[in-house]
């Protein structure tokens, strides 16, 4: 069996420009969770639910804190502070272009390549889908619940 079987020619796609709101807006509302980065045909990078979620870590502060009895009054005062700073920030990074967060080495694989191919591209990279291309442009996208629907004899898309 190869790609070509299985994978998905109905690729959602964003360009470098597109902005990082609109990008997380693509993945709900198509309910996928990563999307090829394409320019003139050609893919330049994929931005995942995995890179937006990097943008909300929090670095940990480590050891104990036991705050003071003046500290308990002012806590709900910082966090609801900190909040506001925070949706601000948030706002901020929604405006920014996904080609600041996308994976630049993104790993391609061809329609006649076979199944055990692209198994073998996503176990060893550990990405959850491989966008195929034909001389260097997009024509689908192959993800692990292809693969998983396509060995079990469900080829529908």
């Amino acid at each position: 069996m190869q790609v070509k079987d299985i994978m998905n020619t109905d690729v959602i796609v964003c360009d470098p420009h597109t902005t990082i709101s609109e990008a997380s807006q693509l993945l709900k509302k198509h309910n996928i969770s990563g999307l090829p980065v394409v320019e003139e045909g050609r893919v330049v990078g994929i931005v995942s639910e995995g890179d937006l979620l990097k943008l909300l870590e929090v670095p940990e502060h480590g050891g104990l804190w036991l705050p003071s009895p003046f500290e308990v009054i002012e806590i709900p005062i910082r966090e609801l502070l900190n909040w506001e700073e925070t949706k601000h920030m948030l706002d901020d990074i929604g405006s920014k272009p996904v080609s600041e967060i996308m994976q630049k080495n993104v790993h391609l694989i061809s329609p006649e390549n076979s199944i055990q191919d692209a198994v073998r591209l996503i176990t060893k990279h550990k990405v959850n889908r491989l966008p195929v291309v034909e001389d260097d442009i997009l024509v689908g996208i192959i993800t692990r619940g292809d693969i998983i629907h396509g060995l079990g004899g469900n080829t529908e898309q």
